[in-house]
């Protein structure tokens, strides 16, 4: 038993709320360190004595305790959040389009605030070159090098961990794209520590539908009949929209399956708790967001069938729209008018999750458990798009859950 300890990450191991994000290692590196565990998720090792002054300032910023958002004057849809303005388009480079997880948008955005000299360095996951399934967080610095990190990566990642390498170097500037939580941590850590405006100042995130263990990533090469160890390289999706899950071999062969089985049969059994509960799936935090822009079919489903990408770009702030505006008279983007009227059925997944949050929070409550406090991201206005008999399933349904852990 590790004879150190941390009472706020204490009580986020409590109510299984930790995002894995890594900020509570950049504030103490001394002390805790990221690590895989079981079933395969980054958690915090604590190694050594966290002071009063540092696991205050890990309150403050761990996303697994909560969020706080202001609109600051922004529109503000109570599903949405707040931004400027909502766009469709996709990559120009039909390379890119073709590579990146819906229409290239996050990829191409990333090479243009290279090419432009906005930033120095962007930094983003790729796949981990010793364990293919796996992520490693990478500082990106050329088109091509971007290139190679596109399509999404539906695994655990830390990339606030080795935060402050990147602040300790004074004349480089970086682009940084992560999750929610990640940015959510990022923004927090920002009103402490002046340094991250200046040497990360732009934010970019995507619609995330929760991060799946690795044991998820290993049971979809196990169900193309392979061995996690054999394989070479593997893809979550891209090459393609939405693209296919495909594991690559030694001799260059390749097995991959839909989207639909990778991501809904198999990974999405797979996501942590705290992504359950997650009242901001859709990157309120940061200056973009880029997300599928699916078409949906004559019920209102979104239709998984193989085509060109195309992707919702969300402005939320005034550099954001700066930025979109840059990129597409830049040639690098194309931008149309979207109506923010047709994203919950483009997006159901986030649209459904964001209007119950609030009665899974309070099964949470009832059963006196550690739960994230959230503000400004409007979960009692978010409800009443839900039914009463949705809202209640949802509180059983959390409640059954955290009842059974406990036996």
């Amino acid at each position: 038993m590790n004879e150190f300890s941390s009472p706020v990450l204490d009580r986020v191991t409590k109510g299984d709320l930790c995002a894995g994000c890594g900020a509570c290692a950049a504030l103490a590196p001394q002390a805790i360190a990221m690590q895989m565990a079981a079933p395969g998720f980054l958690r915090p090792v604590v190694s050594a004595p966290i002071d009063k002054e540092t696991d205050e300032a890990i309150a403050a910023v761990c996303p697994g305790l909560g969020q706080s958002v202001d609109a600051q004057g922004r529109k503000d849809d109570p599903l949405w959040g707040p931004y400027l303005s909502m766009y469709q388009g996709h990559a120009t480079d039909d390379r890119i389009r073709h590579a990146g997880a819906s229409g290239g948008a996050l990829t191409a955005l990333a090479q243009h605030l290279v090419t432009a000299g906005t930033v120095d360095a962007v930094i983003t996951v790729a796949a981990d070159p010793d364990n293919p399934t796996g992520n490693v967080v990478r500082q990106v610095t050329d088109a091509d090098a971007i290139l190679q990190t596109a399509g999404s990566r539906y695994a655990p990642s830390a990339p606030l961990a080795d935060l402050n390498d990147i602040l300790d170097q004074k004349t480089r500037r970086f682009g940084f794209i992560g999750k929610p939580c990640d940015i959510a941590a990022l923004r927090a850590m920002e009103e402490r520590d002046p340094r991250i405006a200046d040497r990360i100042p732009v934010k970019m995130s995507f619609f995330c539908a929760g991060v799946p263990s690795q044991t998820g990533a290993e049971a979809v090469v196990t169900a193309l009949n392979a061995d996690p160890q054999a394989i070479t390289a593997f893809r979550y999706r891209g090459n393609g929209w939405p693209g296919h899950a495909t594991a690559t071999w030694p001799d260059g062969s390749t097995r991959s399956m839909t989207y639909n089985d990778s991501w809904g049969n198999i990974l999405a059994d797979h996501v942590q708790f705290r992504c359950k509960v997650c009242a901001d799936g859709t990157g309120a935090a940061a200056d973009i967001v880029s997300a599928d822009a699916w078409h949906c079919d004559a019920r209102g489903y979104p239709i998984f069938d193989e085509r060109p990408g195309i992707s919702l770009m969300v402005a939320r702030t005034a550099l954001g729209a700066d930025i979109l505006n840059q990129a597409r008279d830049a040639g690098a983007i194309t931008l149309a008018a979207f109506d923010p009227a047709n994203l919950a059925q483009m997006q159901p997944g986030q649209y459904g999750r964001k209007r119950v949050l609030a009665a899974r929070l309070a099964a949470l409550a009832v059963l006196r458990r550690p739960f994230p406090i959230y503000r400004g991201l409007n979960l009692q206005a978010a409800m009443r798009y839900a039914p009463i008999k949705v809202l209640l399933r949802n509180f059983l349904g959390t409640a059954k859950r955290v009842l059974r852990s406990k036996s």
